[in-house]
């Protein structure tokens, strides 16, 4: 059944604007399923070393934005030789990367806005 496009609208504004950390958790799960220890490195990379994650936040976030329908957890797996059987992937949903865009074009608005006004500043 279609989802109507305004209920879709109004879910998808009532999660934002987003806290940072999910920001960064959605970014690097839309390049593929990781794992939590392979979240935490690459945001570490991305943001070169200026948002680090613990294990307990990044699984309260996880938590929080499978409860919202974000992300949900991957049934596949690596091969077993290389991979530990703990480890839980997770991926983004269709929902998480709509978020995901709606997000970055609010900020995106706000950087434009603030570059504007720099230039004024400037001129």
């Amino acid at each position: 059944m279609l989802q109507n496009p305004s209920d879709f609208a109004e879910r998808v504004a009532a999660l934002l604007p987003m806290k940072s950390q999910d920001y960064h958790i959605l970014f690097v799960l839309l390049d593929g399923e990781r794992h939590g220890y392979g979240m935490v490195k690459e945001i570490a990379r991305q943001t070169a070393g200026q948002i680090r994650m613990d294990a307990g936040n990044l699984y309260r976030s996880i938590r929080r934005l499978m409860k919202d329908g974000l992300v949900a957890e991957s049934d596949r797996r690596p091969a077993p030789e290389s991979d530990d059987e703990r480890r839980r992937y997770y991926r983004v949903t269709p929902f998480g990367a709509s978020v995901f865009a709606a997000e970055t074009e609010r900020m995106r608005s706000i950087v434009t806005a603030a570059e504007a006004r720099v230039r004024e500043l400037k001129a």
